[in-house]
């Protein structure tokens, strides 16, 4: 009787216990985040380890793939209170705040490292703080994806933007995109991103331009007999979290969560990084030939072209200078 007892009350206890860990997980505040990449992303790994070092304070609920919002409607999301996280591009912030349009322009930023320190700067701060006024949304730091590099088709060596004249050079569609073609010397051709491959191997077009690891993924190397080592344009997102959500958290939640973001975001950068740098080896073992142009004749050619432009126009005054010296 009294083992029967004894069991009766072990399994209870199992069973309040049971019913106990979901009600408390249920106390801690949910976290949903949004992202078009997949779950095989490097930033998957990263919002992986994000979760982990914020468990004890939040649970997150992530959404891969766009299967929550779709690319371009996770800002809205946040703003209307549907979402808490997000995987935000810099260019949808852009189409709400014209001066942040600078941040999406070729040249700008050197690295990933360059990025990093920017955003942890003054000026930094200033267009950080126009999202949280304006949109907001709470910035936790940049999210980097590489570089994006042109791949030609053509053996040709490419030194000074001049040597890209007449390329046709593939990129997406719309003006900011072509512009950004332009900017390079090249004569930009839009083409969707499906028919890359077709229109290397007839040669529909000269060359297109996009980080390695995509490079990959879509076989453009077989394709293609070498990469100019342009690096025009910094690929990076914003992890981004609700100010009215991060606003409620206690002072010490708010710590956590930008130690737990930091972290996270190192990971991911020193992955990539790494990622592009096997790849290159890779597509040199495979006889693409890799060059190095002056980079210099590229950055002060492209800047120039964006300062002549309308673009620059909603550009906050002196700007490129600062980061420039950063």
């Amino acid at each position: 009787m009294r083992f029967g007892f004894t069991r009766r009350a072990v399994l209870l206890g199992s069973l309040m216990m049971a019913v106990a860990v979901p009600a408390m997980a249920q106390d801690k505040p949910v976290l949903r985040f949004s992202a078009v990449f997949s779950e095989q992303d490097i930033r998957a790994e990263m919002m992986g380890l994000f979760s982990g070092q914020i468990a004890d304070d939040f649970t997150l609920e992530p959404y891969y793939g766009g299967n929550l919002f779709k690319q371009g409607t996770e800002l809205v999301a946040l703003q209307r209170g549907n979402l808490e996280m997000g995987n935000i591009a810099p260019q949808d912030i852009s189409n709400q705040i014209p001066a942040w349009s600078v941040l999406t322009s070729a040249y700008l930023f050197r690295d990933a490292a360059h990025l990093r320190t920017f955003f942890d700067s003054e000026v930094g701060a200033e267009f950080k703080q126009m999202a949280e006024d304006q949109l907001g949304v709470h910035i936790l730091g940049p999210t980097y994806f590489g570089a994006r590099q042109v791949g030609l088709r053509i053996d040709k060596e490419i030194k000074t933007p001049a040597d890209m004249a007449g390329i046709k050079l593939r990129m997406p569609g719309g003006d900011a995109w072509q512009f950004l073609g332009t900017s390079l010397g090249a004569n930009p051709t839009p083409m969707a991103y499906a028919e890359v491959y077709t229109g290397l191997q007839t040669g529909a077009i000269d060359g297109q331009d996009n980080p390695l690891p995509n490079v990959e993924n879509m076989k453009f190397y077989e394709v293609m007999k070498q990469i100019v080592l342009t690096s025009h344009l910094v690929g990076y997102d914003l992890l981004v979290i609700s100010s009215e959500k991060f606003n409620a958290m206690t002072p010490e939640q708010q710590e956590k969560l930008q130690a737990a973001a930091t972290v996270a975001i190192d990971f991911s950068q020193q992955a990539h990084l790494d990622r592009e740098a096997e790849l290159l080896v890779r597509f040199e073992s495979a006889g693409l030939k890799v060059y190095e142009p002056d980079i210099e004749a590229f950055r002060t050619y492209a800047q120039q072209m964006y300062l002549d432009s309308e673009l620059a126009k909603d550009w906050p005054e002196g700007v490129v200078d600062k980061i420039n010296a950063l």
